[in-house]
Order: structure tokens, then C-alpha cells, then sequence
């Protein structure tokens, strides 16, 4: 039915052959008019259920049949590309721009192409990847997503197609946000070839802000747990952890015991066996 539905409604009547113009009888214009009333309020039904339009939106700011039957063409056009209707509740959130009349789909043809050609994502994982980072699908290819990806996969950071969250943000971020990721290692002390393993164990390291992050965890392991660089480099998911509630609580808790055990066994065992084995 809803393929029916989709459809722009330009008239409620096909136009005569011939030179005559068509009958409107009284029997005949009644059914016709309460189609087209009733094939729009389904379209506004559509787009409510799948999360387009919001539900509690006002009748007197409802789209316009031509505004709807734009939102229907940009929705199949989304499908044709591997979403489903339940994708369209958070595109719609976080890029309303692209259910609006303005938008012209083969303005973002151009990430697809690169999600297949370049990436060689399969249809699900352009899914993923699209429904992760949304946002992606405004970015220049040439000038953001090509050189990214070059730039991820000469430092050994594999497995970019995989539909992640992670992945998605990792391929939407710019070359210069990641370089920054890079020089913050150098001024701590790795090489650029560690620095390059460092983030391909780590991917989620380009993610973390180095003022407010960073920083602060590296300087609470150097100066206050008094770690070395070596253990850090063994160990680079410690800054994937909290600071606040779990590297220092369990820093302390050990501290005040004496102990001093790996950094991965400290972090990433559970609280009950942490703290059962260290009571």
C-alpha cells in the first residue's frame, strides 16, 4: 500500500484524449476528492510512524502535499541504498535538512559512491556506517573522506568498513584533527612509527579531546601513579577509561593496600573481581 502512497499526487483525474473536456458530475467528484484527502493523510501517517515528522507537530504546520510527496521521493531514494524505515527516526534528528523541499538527493550520490568504490562496503555496512555518523553524508569526499581514509590506513587502522559508531565518526573526522592526535603522542615521548601502532590498537584515541582528556590522564599516570611509557605503550586502552570513576578510585584503592599490579589487569577486570581479589 505504501508504495501507492508515495506517489505525487498531482491530480485527483487523468486527463481526456480527446478534445472534449472531462465530465465532473455531482457522483463523480465526491469519491474522487475524498481520495486525495485520504491518500495525504496516510502520507502524514507514514511519516509520523517512522519518525519524519514528530507527532505532536500541529495540524497548521503539517507539510504540504508537495512538501510530503518530496520527503516520499527522498525516503525511496534512502531505500534504494540499503535503509529501512526504522533508520529514518534518527537521520530525520540529526539531518532534517535532507527531508526538506530544497534537497536534491544526488547532492550526497557522491558518498555512496565512495562508500562502495573506496571502502568497498557492503550494502548493510554502508548502512551502519550512514545510520552511525549521519552527518557523513554532507561531507566532501575529495577534500574530507578520501584523504582520511588514506590518511587511517597508512598508520594500520584496519577494518574501517566495519559498521561502527567509532568508524563512521573516524572517517567524517578531518586529516589535520587526526595529525593532532599524532603530535600529542610525539610530545609525550612514541616515535611516529609507535604512535601510528599506538592509534591502530587505539583507534578511539582520535575521538578524545587532548586538553580535557588526554592530557590529564597522561600526567595523572606519569606524575600520580607514577607509570611509565612503556606500560602505556602495552597498555593503550587506559585512555579509553574513566578517570574519575575508574583509573583513580582503583589507583588509590591499590595504593592504599601497597599493591601495584599491570594496568590492564586494573582496569579491566570487573568491580566485584577488582575488588574482591584486592579487598
Amino acid at each position: 500500500m505504501l508504495r501507492s502512497l508515495r506517489l505525487p499526487i498531482v491530480s485527483s483525474y487523468s486527463p481526456n484524449k480527446s478534445s472534449n473536456p472531462p465530465s465532473f458530475s455531482s457522483s463523480q467528484n465526491p469519491p474522487l476528492y475524498l481520495k486525495f484527502k485520504t491518500s495525504h493523510r496516510e502520507n502524514l501517517r507514514y511519516l509520523r510512524a517512522i519518525g519524519v515528522i514528530d507527532p505532536s507537530t500541529k495540524p497548521h504546520k503539517l507539510p504540504s502535499p508537495e512538501v510530503v510527496s518530496q520527503i516520499l521521493s527522498t525516503i525511496d531514494f534512502f531505500k534504494s541504498k540499503g535503509l529501512i524505515d526504522g533508520d529514518f527516526s534518527r537521520l530525520a534528528y540529526l539531518c532534517p535538512q535532507f527531508f526538506s523541499i530544497n534537497f536534491d538527493p544526488s547532492e550526497i550520490e557522491p558518498v555512496f559512491d565512495f562508500l562502495i568504490t573506496d571502502l568497498h562496503a557492503s550494502v548493510e555496512e554502508r548502512r551502519g556506517l550512514i545510520i552511525g555518523c549521519p552527518q557523513m553524508l554532507s561531507s566532501n569526499v575529495e577534500y574530507c573522506l578520501k584523504p582520511t581514509l588514506d590518511y587511517l590506513t597508512k598508520l594500520g587502522v584496519k577494518k574501517l568498513n566495519v559498521p561502527s559508531t567509532l568508524n563512521a565518526r573516524l572517517l567524517n573526522t578531518r586529516v589535520e584533527r587526526l595529525r593532532e592526535t599524532l603530535r600529542f603522542l610525539g610530545s609525550i615521548g612514541l616515535n611516529r612509527r609507535e604512535a601510528a601502532e599506538f592509534c591502530a590498537r587505539m583507534p578511539a584515541i582520535f575521538g578524545y579531546n587532548i586538553e580535557h582528556h588526554l592530557k590529564i590522564k597522561f600526567e595523572f599516570l606519569a606524575v600520580e601513579m607514577e607509570r611509565s611509557l612503556e606500560e602505556l605503550k602495552e597498555f593503550p586502552q587506559y585512555f579509553g577509561f574513566s578517570l574519575g570513576k575508574r583509573i583513580a578510585p582503583r589507583h588509590w584503592h591499590l595504593k592504599q593496600r601497597n599493591v601495584r599490579i599491570k594496568l590492564n589487569k586494573m582496569l579491566l577486570w570487573s568491580d566485584n573481581r577488582f575488588y574482591t581479589k584486592w579487598k
